[in-house]
């Protein structure tokens, strides 16, 4: 008899476990992790794009972005980061070709996918390329200058054509030069020179200013991407030559590249696509086994004055369709979350029925067990009495009594979170890609909740007390360390020293650099 109230309890117990187990199983959530080499609005695109896409296709899936604000140790640092946060594959756009081989190496001997997008290091260790073919869009930009002088009234002299490249250590800049070159043969008739510039509208300007200034008028100015051809056009209007010099970009964007072609400022746009949601497509067919190809080139085209507008309406359509998609995304992540809620609260009380039933089998025996159970009290009752009274016995027993005292004042539940709260924030500030997600997590609670608790209790939200905690960490190291302002910025989590300073001047009324002066 002795035995069967623990087997019963045994039964009940397994059972409980192995319902909490079934529920508990989620379907795979895949991450994938997404390291940007810079910023712009092409990149945005994508990255909207690819967040967009988290909840289109069947396979759960997570997209986490960290961008490298074009520095390539940054790059790498952050690639370690991704990868030790447990992605399940990595996307990257190298921003120098040669010094990411190792840490893609790296990568791929961990067994992760790696999948290059727009640019490629040098290396053949990778998983999939996705991207427009730059060669193409060079080509292409090349076909459409040459048409674009043909048709200008030029006479006594050769049309004179000017390539300004990107940075020519990256792979775009190398290939998109490669395709304009090859437009470029064949055409003795035309005078045709090339600069290296470095993605930057500021070099742009300076480089055709100088040339304006020497007499070296152009006819036709092609920059590789449209934020180059701003600078250009900068320094046309300047000299007051516009209409005079024409001017191609690469990009081809609603409110960039589009827009300066209906306004006229430039003559051209190559669209360079994007296609975010393809990038996460390609991921999960990796990820699930699925048949892929290692070379994925997407397709773009032409923006001439006779098709902008056409252009423009079609692409900002996609644009708030892809807008529309997160926000959706957002509140079924909400919904999601509700709904896993709910169904954990279900299983317990399945479970607990089943408990309960299981409960009423045992009823039969709790007349004897509180009957023994009863005997055995009064008998534990005259030790502790005969221990007690015993004078020795009681100084032994004083041994193992706090005094009220000593016992620690009581705590409220706000202070307690407050204090988990600090210490985790301390712990994770120095990653620039923290999110409140992962906050909420270490916290047991929902991105909701965590902003709603947060802001009760401080009257900040939590990314406004993340940034305040990081700017004081970074006054404390100022005042009391050597360290330069970026390894300061880095420490405390701003992904580039610049911003930092920014926010810092906004918190304190005065830049870092000005504290270490005074």
């Amino acid at each position: 008899m002795n035995n069967r109230p623990s087997s019963l309890r045994n039964i009940v117990t397994l059972i409980a476990a192995i319902t909490l187990l079934t529920a508990c199983k989620e379907t795979k959530t895949y991450t994938i992790g997404v390291s940007q080499c810079g910023q712009g609005q092409w990149r945005e695109k994508v990255n909207h794009e690819m967040l967009a896409a988290q909840h289109l296709y069947e396979q759960h899936v997570k997209v986490t972005i960290a961008n490298a604000h074009d520095n390539t140790q940054l790059q790498i640092h952050q690639i370690d980061s991704l990868v030790n946060e447990g992605i399940d594959l990595l996307v990257v756009a190298p921003n120098e070709s040669s010094q990411l081989i190792a840490i893609i190496s790296e990568v791929r001997k961990k067994g992760l996918p790696v999948i290059f997008f727009d640019r490629k290091a040098v290396t053949d260790d990778y998983t999939s390329f996705i991207g427009g073919s730059n060669v193409e869009a060079g080509r292409a930009s090349g076909e459409y200058a040459i048409q674009v002088v043909e048709a200008m009234s030029i006479s006594g002299r050769k049309p004179f054509i000017m390539e300004i490249t990107g940075n020519m250590n990256t792979s775009p800049a190398q290939e998109r030069h490669e395709g304009f070159v090859q437009a470029m043969e064949g055409h003795e008739a035309i005078h045709y020179v090339c600069f290296e510039g470095d993605w930057s509208s500021d070099e742009a300007c300076r480089i055709v200013e100088e040339q304006i200034q020497s007499g070296n008028l152009p006819d036709l100015v092609f920059c590789h991407n449209d934020g180059m051809a701003t600078g250009v056009y900068k320094a046309v209007v300047e000299n007051g030559l516009e209409g005079k010099i024409k001017i191609l970009g690469i990009d081809g964007l609603p409110g960039e590249g589009i827009e300066y072609v209906q306004f006229g400022h430039q003559a051209g746009s190559y669209i360079y696509p994007t296609h975010g949601e393809r990038i996460v497509r390609l991921a999960l067919d990796i990820l699930t086994g699925k048949p892929f190809e290692r070379e994925n080139i997407l397709q773009g085209m032409m923006i001439t004055p006779e098709n902008v507008n056409l252009v423009d309406l079609n692409s900002r359509e996609l644009m708030k369709q892809n807008h529309d998609l997160i926000i959706i995304q957002n509140k079924l992540e909400d919904s999601l979350q509700l709904y896993s809620t709910q169904h954990k609260l279900l299983i317990a009380s399945l479970v607990g029925l089943v408990v309960l039933a299981l409960a009423v089998i045992l009823a039969w025996y709790a007349y004897w067990q509180s009957r023994r159970t009863l005997r055995q009290r009064q008998s534990m009752n005259e030790e502790q009495t005969l221990f007690y009274t015993d004078a020795s016995n009681r100084k032994l027993h004083e041994l193992f009594i706090i005094p009220e005292d000593q016992l620690p004042p009581p705590r409220s539940q706000d202070m307690i979170f407050a204090e988990q709260l600090n210490e985790i924030i301390r712990k994770k500030m120095s990653n620039p890609n923290l999110k409140m997600e992962q906050l909420g997590e270490e916290m047991g609670l929902s991105r909701i909740q965590l902003y709603r608790k947060v802001k009760a209790i401080t009257g900040q939200s939590p990314v406004e007390l993340l940034r305040q905690m990081r700017l004081q960490k970074a006054y404390s190291l100022l005042t009391s360390t050597t360290k330069t302002i970026a390894e300061i910025a880095y420490e405390v989590g701003f992904g580039t020293p610049g911003y930092f300073s920014s926010c810092f001047k906004k918190q304190f009324g005065k830049y870092p650099t000005d504290l270490r002066t005074e």
